[in-house]
């Protein structure tokens, strides 16, 4: 864990690295393609169907984004779960186990409300990786673990 300082509790991230790269890398590529198409597109296209093409290629750059952002943190107060569209956070009494099968593409959180919740900061195509996130994420569960489970 990263100890930030004596008043500040520490904080514990997992956040995919594959994706993260992939999803910039792509986002880069499909935002300077469009600016480039808008550029040397043929004459019979006007200002508005150029500009359209960038703001194309800066919405795709948008939805790359969005996925890579993709994290779980967790601190003494519990987990913060931040999907592409969603940011939900729990208090450690609110998850019940956190559960990864062979071949899932992120943990699922039991929640005590009896609902679930993926947690796509930690990418199953990271095997060794998620795995060592997993366990991490697995520990800090159960040593937040109240006393009546």
């Amino acid at each position: 864990m990263t100890e930030r300082s004596a008043e500040t509790p520490s904080i514990r991230v997992w956040r995919p690295r594959r994706t993260r790269i992939v999803a910039y890398t792509m986002a880069g590529v499909i935002v300077l393609g469009m600016i480039v198409l808008a550029v040397v597109v043929a004459p019979q296209f006007t200002l508005f169907d150029r500009l359209l093409l960038v703001v194309l290629g800066l919405f795709g750059g948008w939805l790359l984004h969005m996925f890579a952002r993709c994290r779980v943190e967790a601190d003494e107060h519990g987990l913060t779960v931040v999907n592409a569209f969603r940011t939900r956070r729990l208090a450690w009494a609110e998850v019940v186990r956190v559960t990864m099968a062979e071949g899932d593409p992120w943990p699922t959180l039991d929640l005590s409300d009896g609902t679930s919740l993926g947690a796509m900061g930690i990418n199953g195509a990271e095997k060794a990786r998620a795995a060592r996130h997993l366990a991490e994420l697995r520990a800090l569960l159960a040593e937040h673990e109240p006393p009546d489970r």
